[in-house]
């Protein structure tokens, strides 16, 4: 899927999730590191100073990532945020152990959480990918390893992009993940530039192109990130604003009929 063409990849956050979207018949899956935090009540990764707990650990994410891979017969990559640690090393053994929960692809991305400094400096960003590309060829196992920038996020230079992903590209990525991107001339200078894949990420502010045109601009992958918990738990604050506030219960309007739900979950592997 990552060699030709224009594929959605959209993100999901728990087993009954991702069963929803792969019913929908999506050829692949990704979880999404907001969606899993959100479920569990816990803020997601942000910039320390603002957020000095709650932050999901890597042993929680992974146990996530196995009780989905377990439960989906198609393939799920995994949003592994900055591999949970600095070192190369450490994101080494991240993707040792996502392998051995059942991905078949992953993201390392270079957002620090400090504030002063918010990206890792990028020789050891690319030393970071480097490890994590050891860590798959010695997994034995096909693993889509995805190099992750988020300098447009941080305030950064469309050029700082270009190169911190060629970089991550050239250090064994297979894909270039560059989120903010979300205008034509962006993506389509990125597409241009870039010496591998492109994904692109939709549903944070909306945004006006479809999938149609990210086709045409060459874009090669599209994840939607947290943008489907997103509008979930909108629904659900909703319901209990309504429930709260007015009593009634309209909400319960838009419901899908248990049977539907039962028969969807029923297991067919």
């Amino acid at each position: 899927m990552h060699q030709q063409g224009c594929f959605l990849l959209p993100n999901a956050w728990d087993v009954g999730s991702a069963r929803i979207l792969e019913a929908a018949g999506f050829p692949a899956v990704a979880t999404t590191s907001a969606g899993v935090a959100f479920s569990l009540g816990r803020p997601d990764h942000d910039f320390f100073a603002e957020q000095p707990e709650g932050r999901i650990d890597r042993e929680t994410m992974l146990r996530r990532i196995r009780e989905i891979a377990d439960e989906i017969t198609v393939p799920l990559s995994a949003d592994l945020e900055d591999g949970y640690g600095e070192a190369p090393e450490t994101v080494a053994t991240t993707i040792s152990m996502v392998l051995a929960a059942g991905a078949a692809g992953g993201n390392i991305e270079d957002f620090t959480g400090e504030r002063k400094v918010p990206l890792y400096d990028p020789a050891l960003a690319a030393d970071r990918i480097r490890a994590a590309r050891a860590a798959v060829d010695a997994g034995g196992e096909p693993f889509v390893l995805v190099g992750r920038t988020d300098a447009l996020l941080v305030g950064g230079t469309l050029d700082e992009c270009i190169r911190r992903a060629n970089a991550y590209l050239a250090a064994g990525a297979d894909c270039a993940f560059v989120p903010a991107a979300a205008d034509a001339g962006t993506i389509g200078t990125l597409v241009r530039e870039l010496d591998g894949p492109l994904n692109v990420v939709m549903g944070l502010t909306g945004g006006t192109l479809s999938l149609d045109d990210l086709r045409e601009l060459g874009v090669r992958r599209v994840t939607v990130g947290g943008s489907i918990a997103r509008a979930m738990y909108r629904h659900l604050l909703s319901a209990a604003r309504e429930l709260a506030d007015r009593g009634t219960f309209s909400y319960a309007d838009d419901q899908i009929p248990q049977p539907d739900l039962n028969d969807l979950f029923q297991r067919r592997h």
